[in-house]
């Protein structure tokens, strides 16, 4: 995990917002389970950016820099070397460059001339999930690879500053901003850390205009229905239950979860569908409070945070991420 160096309380983004999001962004985002968060640029030049272009300049720079740190202490710690990656999966959906940031870092980092690149747009904070996921069906193809998956989001930079909407203050209350890398060998390499066991996607139907992005002279306009919890409680508990059950498994048989920190009410929705303790998404929470909804980053952020403190030898712990479609995303790992 990298996150930009600017670090903020939740109130001192209280008090850079407000002056154009209104007295009700205050009571949003005291309510949104957000601590702190960080952010590409200072606070004090957000207001100077002038339009799309500007922001998006700063995305590739910034986002650059931190996929390029996130990579290199990623394969530090998975003792590999640049040269040994067979294929990146990158993702992204706060900023656009073409060439993608994968191929923008090959050269800086040394990756090989044919590594083999696959850019992902448009999934958004599902991502995470299903980058692993992705990264997963490759690796069972090509045993014997290296395979990394990089997110990188700068959320901060579409803000939108006329647009005054509900889905907008809720937004810019809850996001933040940061980069993770994932490693993962195929079963001919020796390897660490959790095993993926199986994937499922999911789209929901008549869901496109829950959640996503309008994309126009200014920029990224966050879609953001309060149907998205709604459809958490009608579908993903179920869904869940469905994947474990296909496998021998139930929510009893889990010793740990992974869910997306997409925000409180989504949190709630999915705690209360799988009837799960109080603890059981205590990582999620964390996530939330410290870092903000990373999009994908996040649930790779709490990939991270289980690593570090992992379950018992034999453990089960799926991931859970939803991003736009409405889809989601379920990866069941073993330790």
């Amino acid at each position: 995990m990298k996150f930009p160096q600017n670090l903020y309380s939740q109130e001192e983004v209280i008090g850079a917002l407000t002056d154009f999001a209104g007295p009700e962004f205050r009571r949003f985002a005291r309510s949104s389970g957000v601590a702190t968060r960080h952010t590409a640029l200072p606070l004090s030049q957000y207001s100077k950016l002038n339009g799309f272009t500007d922001a998006n300049d700063n995305f590739v720079e910034v986002a650059l820099d931190l996929a390029e740190q996130a990579l290199l202490t990623a394969l530090d710690e998975a003792k590999l070397e640049p040269s040994e990656v067979d294929v990146v999966f990158s993702t992204t959906v706060t900023g656009l460059a073409v060439p993608s940031l994968e191929a923008r870092l090959a050269t800086r980092v040394g990756l090989r001339q044919d590594v083999k690149r696959v850019p992902l747009f448009g999934l958004g904070c599902v991502a995470g999930a299903a980058g692993l996921a992705r990264v997963h069906d490759y690796l069972r193809a090509f045993p014997d690879h290296v395979a990394v998956l990089l997110a990188v989001e700068l959320c901060s930079l579409t803000v939108q500053r006329e647009d005054n909407s509900v889905a907008n203050l809720v937004a810019s209350s809850l996001f933040g901003d940061g980069a993770a890398v994932g490693i993962a060998t195929g079963a001919d390499r020796a390897s660490v850390g959790p095993k993926v066991l199986a994937t499922r996607s999911q789209t929901y139907p008549d869901t496109e205009d829950a959640l996503g992005w309008n994309i126009g002279g200014d920029g990224f306009q966050i879609v953001l229905s309060a149907e998205v919890s709604t459809v958490v409680e009608k579908y993903v508990g179920d869904d869940v239950r469905k994947f474990l059950a296909d496998h021998g498994l139930t929510t009893a048989d889990v010793s740990t979860w992974l869910l997306h920190a997409a925000g409180p009410k989504v949190i709630d929705a999915v705690e209360d569908a799988l009837e799960l303790p109080a603890d059981a998404l205590e990582r999620t929470r964390t996530s939330l409070r410290d870092n903000g909804n990373l999009s994908p980053v996040s649930v790779l952020d709490i990939l991270h945070a289980t690593m570090a403190d992992p379950p018992s030898p034999g453990s089960i712990g799926p991931m859970i991420a939803m991003g736009p479609g409405f889809s989601a995303e379920f990866v069941l790992l073993s330790w």
